[in-house]
């Protein structure tokens, strides 16, 4: 079963690289931009065919190790 994460930092840490990204792409001409914010996409393929133990699984991995949860957010798909 696949189960996706996206990790972003927390609305409140800067993020430095979302702002050169964003810096970048006014300089580009895509001037309507108001932010950007940069982050990490996982996808893991887990061998449990039970949905809400895999995703229980994935979950334990992104607190243990695949996010920071002092200064970010994750979320699973």
């Amino acid at each position: 079963m696949k189960i996706s994460v996206i990790i972003t930092l927390k609305k409140d840490v800067l993020d430095p690289q979302g702002k050169v990204i964003h810096q970048t792409l006014d300089g580009l001409g895509f001037d309507n931009i108001n932010e950007v914010r940069q982050g990490k996409y996982f996808e893991i393929d887990t061998k449990e065919t039970d949905n809400d133990k895999a995703k229980a699984k994935v979950e334990e991995m992104c607190k243990k190790l695949l996010a920071n949860l002092v200064i970010e957010d994750y979320k699973l798909l």
